[in-house]
Formats: structure tokens, C-alpha cells, sequence
């Protein structure tokens, strides 16, 4: 493998995309910690040592590479784009036009892409604005100091437009990597948030009490649930495909085999975001209220804990529901079953056309099923072990380690592509 890195940096056009893609993975950690225009960086570190979070600021800090809680230009990160993305695929379903434009191809995909595009903005100025506003009587648990000293509408509208250009230049950053550097972009830039705080949450482990042993035990467990994630990814249920002879003018075309691979998770992280947002509006909606209340209680007891049986039932649920749901959404058995008609082609022993889109939902139910279960104990089990073991950073649970390991397949993939269409050994022998 460091032999294969070697001939990459030796390859001149694809040296230059990976220092490049370095270059703007280092301009994006740098704005993180970059203070908005009207923000205190010192009173910001102040209420950091003493204060607390709940799991949905928690999640956007993740995202966010630790520029959330900074209240950096970059403090939005990548979830503007990630929400944007997200709702614009369920538009699909929704709106007939963003389906036709879907398969339109390349122009209907730009048309598609402008509108997230705006989209992401629009959601850029609500988040900050919500964030800003939060910012000196919330967003900060017990904190006593102004991470915004003057909050003046006009010094917070400027905040706001900050933090709202930061996300657009984040998006554009994801984009020209994508396009000039080594490819998935986006991807790419959620991975460098979360693996830059990977070694403070390990440190603080080993610092924590139980030392050596608890680290151990954590560094254990996440090699575990890595080796399970790649295994996972990595499969994938093979439909084979026969495509009959036939004349166009005075070529023969067709007669080969080949394979629809369907991925056992097909979902990817989507529903365990959808699952984790939606639990966490509870919480949140409880850190504004009255601490005294019955209610607030209750939601603090039974959703605000990952630990709770309440917060573990609803958490699985609503991850196999959106398994299910995206899947749907992103597969279309009937499209494919009329595109396999349209260009000859057939499962052997299904009919083509109803049959075919028959037999290719009963295969994509049973694939769905198992990747909906993996989706499940890999986004609780580390964390309800973790949170036994009286460790509660975002960073060393399921999700992160279940992002990490998918890009990192990916990236690799796209590398070792690209260094065989030059003819060199790539990654995977």
C-alpha cells in the first residue's frame, strides 16, 4: 500500500490532485478556527471549559470540525449542504419536476444541483441566525460571559452574513475538489471534521479515570466496529444480467452477461442523521425550557440519554424506517426493470418487464433488511457501550466511525481507479 502511495506522488497529474486536494482540505481546517466578525474569542473558550451541549449541537459541531463551538466563519460546516442535499432527493418523490429533471440526465443533474445550491444558502441564513441569536443565552450551558459582547442587531446581522458566506465557501471548496482534486468532495471534507477531533477525544479517554485499560478497551472496540463497517460496505448481492444479440444496421450488439450489484447498505449513513435529528429536537426544545418542569424532566431522563430503553427503541425504529424509506427512494425497481427491457437485456428465469421489477423488489426488500439491522448496531452499540463506560464524545461513536471508514473505502477506490488507468499497482491486490 505505501508502495502504491509512492507511485501515486509519482504520477504528475495525479500528484497534483492530491496536493491539491491537501491544500484545500487545509484551507477548510483553517477557518474553523477563524472567529466570526463580532465574536469574542476569549469569552468563547471561557464558556467551552465550562459548559455543555446537547446531542444536536453536538452532532452539527461534529460535522462542523469543532468550528460550531468556536463560532468560526466555517461554523455552519458541512450540514447546510448535507440537510440541502437530502431534501432535495425527497423533492423527488414530492414534485413530478425534480423526477423529470432527474432523468433528463447531465442537464436535468445541474439544474438539480443550482437548486440545492440555493437551498443550502437559504438554510445557511436560518441556522446562523438561529445560532447567533442562541449564542449569549443558550447555545452555552452555564456559561456567564457573552461569547457575542455586543449583540446589536446590526453587529449580528453582519455575524450571520459571516457565517452564511462561510457555508457557501465551504460548498465551493467540496465542489472544486470534486472536480479538480481526487473526487467525492463533500465526503472528503465531513471526514477531515471528524478525524480532527478523533485524537483529543482518545486523549481525553486515556487522561479520564481507568487510564490504560479504558483506552484499550475503546481502541479495541473501534477496531471491531471498523472491521465490521468494511466487511459490510464492501458486500454487495449480485442480480446477473443477460442481454440478448441484436442488429443495428450491419453490427451485432449484445450477448454479453453482467451483474446489477446492489449494495447491502445502499442508505449509507442518511436514516442514522434523519434518526439522530429528529430524537434530538426533544432535547433541545427541553434546554430552553423550565429545568423544574415535568416534562423537561422526563425528556432528560428518557430521550436525552442514549443509554435509556426509550431513546434506544425509538433510535432503532426510526433508523430501519429510513433505511427503508431513502432506499425507495434511491432504487427504482420499475426504472430499472424498463431500462433492462428497453436495451435487451433479462435476469435468467424472470420475464422481462412487471416480473423483472417484481423480482428485483423482493431482492432489494431482503438486501434492505439486513443493511437496516447493520445501520442499527453500529449506531447503538458503540454508543451505549461508550456511554457505560462513562464516555460521551460524538466523536468515538458509530456514526462517526460508520463516515470515516465509508469515505475513506471510497477515496481509496478512487485512487486505486485512477492509478489503473495508468497501468500502475493500485491499493487493492
Amino acid at each position: 500500500m505505501l508502495s502504491a502511495f509512492a507511485q501515486a506522488f509519482r504520477t504528475p497529474d495525479l500528484r497534483r490532485k492530491l496536493l491539491f486536494t491537501l491544500g484545500i482540505m487545509a484551507i477548510f481546517r483553517l477557518g474553523t478556527f477563524i472567529p466570526a466578525p463580532g465574536v469574542s474569542y476569549r469569552n468563547v473558550q471561557q464558556c467551552l471549559a465550562a459548559a455543555g451541549t446537547g446531542d444536536l449541537l453536538g452532532m452539527v459541531n461534529l460535522f462542523s470540525g469543532g468550528a460550531l463551538l468556536q463560532l468560526s466563519i466555517f461554523a455552519l460546516g458541512i450540514m447546510p449542504y448535507i440537510t440541502a442535499s437530502i431534501i432535495v432527493q425527497l423533492m423527488r418523490v414530492v414534485i413530478p419536476r425534480f423526477e423529470e429533471l432527474h432523468k433528463e440526465g447531465q442537464a436535468g443533474t445541474a439544474k438539480l444541483t443550482q437548486y440545492t445550491r440555493y437551498l443550502t444558502i437559504f438554510l445557511a441564513v436560518l441556522q446562523s441566525a438561529v445560532i447567533v441569536t442562541v449564542a449569549n443565552n443558550g447555545l452555552f450551558q452555564g456559561c456567564v460571559v457573552k461569547p457575542i459582547p455586543n449583540d446589536s442587531p446590526m453587529n449580528l446581522l453582519v455575524t450571520v452574513v459571516a457565517m452564511t458566506a462561510g457555508t457557501g465557501l465551504i460548498m465551493w471548496l467540496g465542489e472544486i475538489i470534486t472536480e479538480r482534486g481526487i473526487g467525492n468532495g463533500m465526503s472528503l471534507l465531513i471526514f477531515v471534521s471528524i478525524i480532527a477531533s478523533f485524537p483529543s477525544a482518545l486523549g481525553s479517554v486515556l487522561q479520564s479515570n481507568g487510564g490504560v485499560g479504558r483506552f484499550i478497551v475503546v481502541v479495541g472496540l473501534i477496531l471491531l466496529v471498523t472491521l465490521l463497517v468494511v466487511y459490510v460496505e464492501q458486500s454487495q448481492r449480485r442480480v446477473p444480467v443477460q442481454y440478448a444479440k441484436r442488429m443495428v444496421g450491419r453490427r451485432m450488439y449484445g450477448g454479453s452477461s453482467t451483474y446489477i450489484p446492489i449494495k447491502i447498505n445502499m442508505a449509507n449513513v442518511i436514516p442514522v442523521i434523519f434518526a439522530s435529528s429528529l430524537l434530538a429536537l426533544p432535547t433541545l426544545a427541553a434546554q430552553f425550557g423550565d429545568q423544574t418542569t415535568e416534562w423537561v424532566q422526563w425528556i432528560i431522563a428518557n430521550v436525552a440519554d442514549p443509554t435509556a430503553p426509550l431513546y434506544i427503541a425509538l433510535f432503532a425504529v426510526m433508523i430501519l424506517f429510513f433505511t427503508f424509506f431513502y432506499t425507495s427512494i434511491t432504487f427504482n425497481p420499475e426504472e430499472v426493470a424498463d431500462n433492462m427491457k428497453r436495451y435487451g437485456g433479462f435476469i435468467p428465469g424472470i420475464r422481462a418487464g412487471r416480473p423483472t421489477a417484481e423480482y428485483l423488489q423482493y431482492v432489494i426488500t431482503r438486501v434492505t433488511t439486513v443493511g437496516a439491522i447493520y445501520l442499527t448496531v453500529v449506531a447503538l452499540i458503540p454508543t451505549v457501550m461508550f456511554a457505560q463506560l462513562g464516555i460521551t464524545q460524538m466523536t468515538l461513536g458509530g456514526v462517526s466511525i460508520l463516515i470515516m471508514v465509508g469515505v475513506g473505502l471510497q477515496t481509496v477506490k478512487e485512487i486505486e481507479s485512477q492509478l489503473q488507468q495508468r497501468h500502475y499497482e493500485g491499493f487493492l491486490r
